[in-house]
């Protein structure tokens, strides 16, 4: 992390110069078995390439809103980064009918429906397979779409921090407001500097579980154990976990 980083896409940009080769999110999904390890360049890649996607695939513009129907997972987690990259405003579970684009996984296309923009659909599946046959109606694949899209990512306007860039739980954050808190909530959530590991539980409808799962570990040079489904594991299962993954605090 940067003192001068006033985004959150800033704060991927110091990361990746630190120490690219570092995990900085490791998802668990415990309904299904899967464990997907990011270092900070695989994450940033895939950043990287969804920040192409919404701006030259979706032609989204700084302030434009995103709505994100989309559980905990590294795939919603590189989404944030990639709204926060093009200036656009990721709302968390926000109304579709009130954004200018939609990304949804599953259990909520028709709700997405509402939204009368482009709107791109996820599976979820491990390993972010694409959908067999086909995507839902009225989406596009993200799977499909996002590979062609360029790994480097430079944004067609500045990106202003002191614009909104975050909604989730009815309340709006700027860029530099989500920097701020997540500072702030780091050494709370006991993210003590870097080599610092969270496991964290937390659902991403809430800010708690926001900073938690994404935001205070990339502010401090931590990493995120993010776990889906992590009541359908044992305690054993989780003990085991912390050990395995190094996990110096938990968020559950």
């Amino acid at each position: 992390m940067n003192a001068t980083d006033r985004t959150p896409a800033d704060l991927l940009r110091s990361a990746l110069a630190a120490d690219p080769a570092r995990p900085l999110v490791t998802f668990y999904d415990d309904a299904t078995g899967e464990r997907v390890e990011l270092s900070v360049a695989t994450f940033a890649n895939w950043v990287a390439k969804t920040a192409n996607l919404l701006q030259d695939g979706l032609s989204a513009e700084p302030g434009d809103r995103v709505a994100l129907l989309l559980p905990a997972h590294w795939q919603t987690a590189v989404w944030l980064l990639a709204c926060s990259s093009v200036g656009a405003v990721a709302d968390v579970a926000g109304d579709p009918a009130r954004a200018d684009h939609v990304v949804a996984g599953p259990g909520l296309f028709e709700a997405g429906l509402a939204c009368r923009g482009e709107r791109y659909a996820l599976s979820l599946a491990p390993l972010g397979r694409r959908f067999v046959p086909s995507p839902p109606e009225g989406y596009a694949d993200y799977a499909v779409d996002v590979p062609s899209h360029g790994d480097r990512f430079v944004p067609y306007a500045p990106v202003d921090p002191e614009e909104p860039a975050l909604i989730v739980a009815g309340a709006e954050y700027t860029g530099a407001e989500i920097v701020e808190r997540a500072r702030a909530d780091a050494a709370g959530l006991g993210l003590t500097g870097p080599g610092s590991r969270l496991l964290s539980a937390l659902p991403y409808d809430t800010w708690e579980g926001l900073s938690a799962g994404l935001y205070a570990p990339l502010a401090s040079g931590g990493s995120v154990v993010l776990c889906r489904h992590l009541d359908q594991a044992t305690e054993e299962t989780v003990a085991r976990r912390i050990e395995s993954e190094r996990v110096s605090a938990t968020a559950r």
